[in-house]
């Protein structure tokens, strides 16, 4: 079902593209709006970078992000135990609005679905095609859903059966603190989103507290000789959580993040991007990367713009840093403007 209502929205949307231009001028380069998708970490408030240059008065952004994740680590220690094998979905439908001159106000209602998926054998086919470690993804049994975590023998988070509902809801405002126009544009904008409890905890569909994010984000962006559009942008923040019902004894009260991308714009209507999200841990007392080390992880694609109001994001994630985030993942963006 949700299949079904993914792809008749980025029907909807990609008619709109089309109809709405069939010449598309130079695009503004944007980030991947991506966050780590571990499922112990996708429950909080951690936000994507945004964009530095914020919507004009009176204007509006809708979209729709799916990201689908897949997640294959396990780890044993004396006191701790570790398992995370599954695929978790996330649809956000998302909505921005220029309310003042340089204050935007903003929406984001995420669907999530964790699963067992059916990616394991096109990454293990993958993998086995060019050498790569499998990392015990190809002994474990296909396509099954098991998140767990036991601790001094006792079991903290279990989830083994499929599901999907409403996430956490999050709210964002943003201001203009620098803009510039002209043969080379830069901006620079103070953020500020708030994530409400509104998810299941017990199925990783939220937290159960409160988070607040409060970050600064940046870019500039200009012509080559060539003619081709170029941009650096990047973020950097904290996440204040308040006290959840995931791990409460070990979770932390502060956690900081930061974005570095660059893109290229080799046609009109084509931007490719390479983009690193970071952030630190958010639990403590731990031995184990998948729950308390810092993570990174490296996002290549792009933007295909289908007329000046309408674009779609595609990307794909992958962990730089040890089992902090999901083994890989594929994100979809689509944002129209009026």
């Amino acid at each position: 079902m949700m299949k079904t209502i993914v792809v008749a929205a980025a029907a909807f949307f990609c008619v709109i593209g089309f109809m709405t231009s069939a010449v598309v001028s130079a695009m503004e380069i944007v980030p991947f709006d991506s966050a780590n998708q571990n499922p112990l970490v996708q429950i909080y408030g951690l936000p994507g970078a945004g964009n530095a240059l914020l919507l004009p008065e009176g204007r509006t952004e809708l979209g729709l992000n799916a990201v689908v994740s897949s997640n294959h680590s396990v780890d044993d220690y004396p006191r701790e135990y570790i398992i995370l094998d599954g695929e978790t979905t996330r649809f956000t439908l998302m909505a921005r609005h220029g309310l003042l001159p340089r204050l935007e106000v903003g929406v984001k209602i995420p669907y999530i679905s964790h699963g067992g998926g059916f990616l394991d054998s096109p990454i293990e086919s993958f993998h086995s095609a060019f050498g790569l470690p499998q990392g015990g993804r190809d002994q474990a049994p296909r396509n099954r859903l098991l998140y767990h975590y036991r601790r001094n023998g006792a079991d903290k988070v279990l989830v083994d059966t499929s599901g999907s509902g409403i996430g956490d809801l999050a709210l964002t405002a943003a201001y203009q603190l620098y803009q510039k126009g002209g043969e080379t544009r830069q901006g620079l904008a103070l953020n500020l989103g708030l994530k409400l409890p509104t998810g299941d905890s017990d199925q990783l569909r939220g937290s159960g507290g409160t988070d607040i994010a409060l970050w600064i984000s940046g870019k500039t962006e200009g012509m080559l000789a060539s003619g081709n559009m170029w941009g650096v942008y990047g973020s950097v923040g904290a996440l204040y959580l308040t006290e959840g019902n995931v791990l409460p004894e070990q979770q932390k009260s502060w956690a900081g993040f930061g974005t570095l991308g660059l893109g290229w714009a080799p046609l009109s209507w084509l931007v490719l991007k390479a983009q690193a999200d970071g952030h630190t841990p958010f639990f403590s007392d731990s031995d184990l990367d998948e729950i308390a080390v810092n993570a990174l992880q490296f996002i290549a694609g792009g933007t295909i713009g289908f007329s000046e109001k309408t674009t779609l994001d595609i990307g794909i994630s992958e962990d730089l840093n040890g089992k902090a985030s999901p083994d890989v993942g594929f994100y979809l963006t689509l944002r129209t403007r009026f």
